[in-house]
C-alpha cells in the first residue's frame, strides 16, 4: 500500500510531502478514534529496554527532524515507536535556510538537507509539549542554537533550552553536529565542548531541586570526526557525567554516490550513511568500554540495519529517512524481526 502512497507523495516537492505527512499526523493525535485505528494496524508487542534510567516499551525511536516543532508527535506515537525525539528546537523562531533545502535521491534510498533549524522557537514547542501523553512514550527534545547567535554565546542558548525542557522531556539532547548551521560543528572540539557540557552538567544538577529529578543529557555527533577528534569528544562528554550520545548527525561526506544531487551543499542522510554511523557506533563503545549508552542513528532501512546498530554496541536505535522510504509500517516490521 506505502508503495503506491510513496509515489504520489513523491510528486510533490520533499518539503511540501513532509508537511502533508506531519498534517496527517497532527490530525490523529488530535482525534482518538484514528488514533486507536493506527495503533490496532501497527501493533507491536513491547521489547522493553532500559537506558539513562528511563524505561523505554522498545528500542525503535524517531529521530530529531522530523517533527521539529513538536506538532504530530501523539499521533506518530501510534507507529508504534518507543521514544521520539522533538526539535531541533532553537531559542526563538527562525525561518532557517533558504530553499531548495531538502532533496530526495531515490536511487540511493538518501535524502539531502541543509535546513538550518527552521521553527517556531522555544515557546510554541512547550506549549505543544504540555498536556496528556500516549501511555508508555519517552519523549525527548534535541536543543540548538539560532543561526545569529556567536559561538561564543552558543552556552547561554542551550541553558536556556535546558530550563525550558528539562521539566518536560524525559531527555534532552545537545546537538552540536548539524552541518547546516554555520560553526556549529566547531562546538565538538574538545575544549569547546569542555565548556559547554561544565555549565550544563552544573545547572542541571540545580534543577534537580525544581523538578526533582536529573534529566539525562546526551550529545549528538557527527559521522566526519577523525579519530582524534572523537576521543577528544569523548573526553568532554564522559569528563562533565553525559548520560550518553546519539551516533550519528548526517555527513557532509558523498562516497558513493552518484546521484547528480550530490553536488547539493547540506548533511545526507539514509542507506548511505548506514556503514559510516554504525562505525562510529562500534568505536564509541570501545573507547568506551561499553559504559557510555548509546542511540544509533543513521540509515536504518530495515530490522537487519537496526541489528547492526544493536551488535556494534547500540542500546537504542532511531529512524527518520527509512520512514520516508519504507513507510509508516518501518517501526512495526523492524520490531517484529528483532
Amino acid at each position: 500500500m506505502y508503495a503506491a502512497m510513496r509515489s504520489l507523495l513523491f510528486r510533490l516537492e520533499p518539503e511540501q510531502a513532509h508537511g502533508l505527512s506531519i498534517n496527517l499526523m497532527r490530525v490523529a493525535g488530535l482525534v482518538a478514534p484514528i488514533r486507536y485505528i493506527l495503533k490496532t494496524w501497527f501493533y507491536v508487542a513491547k521489547k522493553p529496554v532500559r537506558v539513562f534510567g528511563i524505561d523505554f516499551s522498545n528500542p525503535i525511536g524517531l529521530a530529531a527532524g522530523y517533527d521539529k516543532d513538536g506538532l504530530a508527535w501523539r499521533g506518530l506515537a501510534s507507529l508504534g515507536f518507543g521514544h521520539i525525539e522533538i526539535g531541533t528546537v532553537t531559542p526563538r523562531p527562525q525561518a532557517g535556510n533558504l530553499g531548495p533545502r531538502l532533496f530526495r535521491l531515490p536511487e540511493e534510498n538518501a535524502l539531502i538537507n541543509r535546513m538550518g533549524f527552521p521553527g517556531r522557537g522555544a515557546e510554541f514547542v512547550t506549549r505543544k509539549l504540555s498536556g496528556s501523553r500516549p501511555p508508555g512514550l519517552v519523549l525527548g527534545v534535541n536543543l540548538g542554537i539560532n543561526r545569529d547567535t556567536p559561538l561564543e554565546s552558543a552556552v547561554g542558548d542551550y541553558l536556556s533550552l535546558m530550563r525550558k525542557f528539562a521539566p518536560l522531556a524525559d531527555y534532552l539532547v545537545i546537538n552540536v553536529s548539524s552541518p547546516n548551521t554555520a560553526g556549529l560543528r566547531r562546538l565538538q572540539a574538545k575544549d569547546s565542548l569542555e565548556v559547554l557540557l561544565f555549565h550544563l552538567n552544573s545547572e542541571r544538577k540545580i534543577l534537580v531541586e525544581e523538578i526533582t529529578r536529573q534529566v539525562p543529557l546526551l550529545v549528538k555527533l557527527a559521522p566526519d570526526l577523525l579519530d582524534e577528534e572523537l576521543d577528544d569528544a569523548l573526553d568532554a562528554i564522559t569528563g562533565n557525567e553525559m548520560d550518553g550520545v546519539i551516533a550519528t548527525n548526517t555527513t557532509v561526506g558523498r562516497q558513493g554516490i552518484h546521484s547528480s544531487l550530490a553536488k547539493e551543499d547540506g548533511g545526507l542522510s539514509g542507506s548511505p550513511l548506514r556503514d559510516v554511523s554504525t562505525e562510529i557506533v562500534k568505536k564509541i563503545y570501545a573507547r568506551t568500554s561499553g559504559d557510555l549508552p548509546i542511540i544509533g542513528a543513521g540509515g536504518v532501512m530495515s530490522a537487519q540495519d537496526a541489528r547492526e546498530k544493536m551488535d556494534a554496541g547500540a542500546k537504542l536505535v532511531q529512524v527518520y529517512t527509512g520512514l520516508v522510504y519504507k513507510g509508516p509500517a518501518l517501526v512495526m516490521n523492524i520490531l517484529k524481526e528483532l
